[in-house]
């Protein structure tokens, strides 16, 4: 797949400049197009019916104040593009929830980066849901820059790509072909294959080993037991530890391959994945 429009959130939070920088990484990999884009968090349909009923607060002193921070973060992210040498970009600012506006932008992108929700330092008015909202109705990969990252990590030598039979991994492995035809060391890790019935055929992983290799992409397997690793029984602590184990510099894998009220109630893969990794992971729906 070819990346020719990236689409990465900016905003005033200290882990804007991981994104930035990662973001613009890839661009100028793939000779892409990159959009940084900025949100007021006011909807339009807000601003309107406050316009009209008098019953509403004033929404202007508060929106200026939203547009100067916004305006803020994509000035940063000029300067930040244009210093890292991307050769194509451009700063949007746009008066809409940040993940809906998010969502809506990626229709028309190749890749959409955004940071993993910082409990420790949440911005005001932002929804800790805000990964999952885009990851759900963006339609595209994602790239979740995890909140740790100070500067961004070389990103796509050693990946591990966690294979659960779902739709939605597949469809994050085939959108992150073109970054792993680039990979020094690709490893499949297929987590509790027996548990998941008839997936996976004689030989977990092998069938996908076999695709990415007409791609030519050369892939290790492996087959591990969520029970082995100390602790409850987690397919998504498994992938951590794998992933750390292999020295990986991101993650692909697929998101909610079962429904997000289920990982919800149940725990799952995505939730353990999405709150708790150091890497950056490439995620898709």
């Amino acid at each position: 797949m070819a990346y020719k429009t990236i689409l990465v959130h900016v905003d005033e939070s200290a882990q804007a400049a991981a994104r930035i920088d990662m973001a613009a990484q890839l661009a100028i990999e793939h000779n892409a197009h990159l959009i940084g884009t900025a949100l007021t968090n006011l909807p339009p349909r807000l601003l309107a019916l406050s316009g009209l009923d008098p019953s509403l607060p004033p929404m202007q002193a508060p929106l200026l104040e939203l547009r100067r921070l916004a305006d803020s973060a994509l000035d940063a992210f000029d300067q930040r593009a244009a210093a890292l040498g991307v050769l194509s970009f451009e700063r949007r600012r746009l008066e809409e929830e940040m993940g809906l506006g998010m969502s809506l932008q990626a229709r028309y992108c190749d890749l959409v980066v955004i940071g993993q929700h910082n409990a420790a330092h949440p911005l005001p008015g932002v929804r800790a849901d805000f990964p999952e909202y885009v990851l759900l109705n963006s339609a595209k990969p994602v790239l979740l820059v995890p909140a740790t990252a100070s500067q961004a990590p070389t990103l796509g030598q050693r990946i591990v790509v966690g294979w659960n039979g779902s739709a939605p991994a597949g469809r994050a492995i085939a959108s992150a072909i073109g970054l792993m035809q680039r990979a020094r060391q690709v490893d499949i890790v297929v987590v509790d294959a027996r548990a998941q019935g008839d997936l996976h055929g004689a030989m977990p992983g092998a069938d996908l080993a076999l695709y990415l290799a007409r791609h030519d992409i050369r892939v290790n397997v492996r087959d591990i037991d969520s029970h082995a690793i100390p602790g409850r029984a987690d397919p998504g602590r498994a992938l951590l530890a794998a992933a750390d184990e292999a020295g990986a510099d991101l993650i692909v894998m697929g998101a909610y391959g079962r429904s997000r009220f289920r990982e919800v109630l149940l725990g799952g893969a995505t939730r353990t994945v999405l709150r708790s990794s150091t890497l950056p992971l490439w995620m898709m729906h």
